[in-house]
């Protein structure tokens, strides 16, 4: 897609959300990263959920008739295999259900279910208003919709069970945008920044911040259409959590670097 209509895009999405994302607070802390290795990623891929699993990357990305869900070769970037939405949704978020994968539309208000490895057709569930991340604990999967409330659904029905509302200190930190589950936390890109937000999956509070600002810039390709950040994939076995961005050419492993007060404190 050319510049310009990312732009557009970019705009319009905008207009959409009412509410801006909250900045980490003096009391929170904010990790920093280092980049411990760079892949290359298919800077035409509108990236909108991110797993790995099996050695491999498994994204859904996004745009009204180039929607796709897509297994990607960690080390080339190479597409091994892909699948396209129906040209009239907008894929957003994505998450494994055994060996299926479950994918949402922004605001079509409904999701697919797709069997693996071929990503054939298994079904489809609804959902009211919009659908932005996707992820998953051992029983209970969450999804974003770019306010300040994650939902946790039923696995297997898709039902929703209860809502948390996500805070920093008191604040609603609105536009949650794709989420990945790290060590019994959720991780959530904040739509239009650089940060992610750490949060306690029972209390929806912000546990601290991930700043990742500059990874593109400093440490990648920057090329003219990349939109921002979006898309996290932690491998559990050997504790990796790779990040990347909507039309960007790379994807990062990364590792975080605690607040200096926060190694001060280690014995």
């Amino acid at each position: 897609m050319r510049s310009i209509a990312v732009a557009a895009l970019t705009l319009a999405l905008a207009a959409a959300c009412s509410q801006v994302p909250a900045q980490a607070r003096s009391g929170l802390p904010v990790y920093s990263y280092k980049v411990v290795a760079t892949y290359p990623h298919d800077p035409q891929a509108f990236t909108q959920g991110l797993i790995f699993r099996g050695g491999f990357l498994y994204e859904s990305t996004g745009l009204n008739g180039r929607s796709s869900v897509r297994k990607v070769e960690l080390a080339t970037g190479r597409v091994v295999h892909k699948a396209d939405l129906p040209a009239e949704v907008f894929g957003e978020g994505m998450v494994d259900r055994g060996q299926q994968v479950v994918v949402l539309t922004w605001t079509n208000g409904v999701g697919f279910v797709l069997n693996l490895p071929d990503f054939d057709p298994a079904g489809t569930f609804r959902y009211p208003g919009e659908g932005w991340g996707l992820t998953r604990s051992a029983d209970t999967l969450y999804m974003s919709d770019g306010t300040a409330q994650i939902r946790l659904l039923d696995p297997q029905t898709f039902k929703e069970r209860s809502r948390i509302q996500v805070s920093d200190e008191g604040r609603p930190v609105a536009q949650l945008n794709e989420l990945e589950w790290v060590k019994g936390e959720l991780y959530a890109n904040i739509w239009q920044s650089d940060r992610i937000a750490r949060i306690d999956p029972k209390t929806g509070h912000v546990l601290g911040w991930i700043d990742l600002s500059g990874l593109l810039e400093k440490h990648g390709r920057s090329t003219r259409g990349a939109d921002v950040l979006n898309g996290i994939a932690y491998d559990p076995a050997r504790d990796r959590l790779f990040v990347t961005g909507k039309l960007w050419p790379d994807l990062f492993e990364i590792k975080l670097v605690a607040p200096a007060a926060a190694r001060k404190g280690k014995h």
